[in-house]
């Protein structure tokens, strides 16, 4: 009874707040009506390899889309929890620039949903990893706070530095696709003391957003370097042409 009165107190002082605009809502980390229609969460039919959603209704068959179809990416499946644009955006860059680590909770729900069709028995999973240097300058790693908290969700092994970076890259921005896989090439490597993570098992690697998948393509070469049965991919947010 003291817990729950406690509980009341802290509701009464502290009531629950939209996750976006900081409106009262019902629930913790939840968000408010408008805020919900302006997120674009990505259901129904999507690319099987990238998540970007697709137009029409599923055959039961995989569909692809036309980056996919037309690139040949190192991983099999992916899956995107919402499109880089809106709401999608807002909670990329306030989560990456602006410490707002309470966005982490429902976005973790959000991609673990979406993750379902990718999962296996015998599945690591890990995060993008960051340059030591851009560790340092921003105190954490916004993709392995999303892989915990995914893990926790899917009651998954979870293997913080399965990965490194090998050399500090350049920023990516106003790159094209090209100049993003040249860049990236050989920066990332498995961590020496964890290829037991890895030999033989399927990896889900986790990352904020997905523009070109230089990232996660480099990240995905040096999981089958290091003896990786299969790589899925998953991320909050997806980059997407017409977004």
């Amino acid at each position: 009874m003291r817990g729950q009165a406690f509980q009341t107190m802290l509701r009464l002082l502290y009531p629950p707040r939209c996750t976006i605009c900081g409106e009262p809502v019902e629930s913790d980390f939840g968000l408010c009506g408008p805020c919900w229609r302006d997120t674009p969460l990505i259901t129904g039919l999507c690319c099987e390899t990238c998540g970007v959603p697709l137009p029409g209704e599923g055959s039961g068959q995989a569909e692809f889309c036309d980056d996919c179809l037309a690139i040949a990416r190192p991983w099999s499946k992916g899956r995107a929890a919402v499109l880089y644009r809106d709401n999608g955006r807002k909670l990329v860059l306030a989560l990456k620039h602006g410490d707002r680590h309470d966005i982490v909770r429902p976005a973790a729900h959000w991609m673990a949903g979406a993750a379902r069709p990718l999962l296996s028995e015998d599945m690591t999973i890990a995060p993008i990893p960051l340059h030591w240097t851009r560790f340092l300058r921003r105190r954490f790693n916004q993709s392995a706070l999303l892989a915990k908290a995914v893990a926790e969700h899917l009651n998954l092994l979870y293997c913080p530095d399965l990965l490194v970076r090998r050399r500090r890259t350049r920023v990516l921005d106003g790159l094209g696709r090209d100049g993003r896989h040249e860049t990236l090439c050989g920066a990332i490597k498995a961590h020496s003391g964890r290829r037991h993570h890895l030999d033989g098992r399927v990896i889900l690697l986790v990352d904020d957003v997905m523009t070109s998948g230089a990232t996660l393509s480099a990240a995905t070469e040096a999981c089958f370097a290091a003896g990786a049965r299969d790589v899925h991919v998953l991320v909050l947010a997806r980059v997407a042409k017409d977004a």
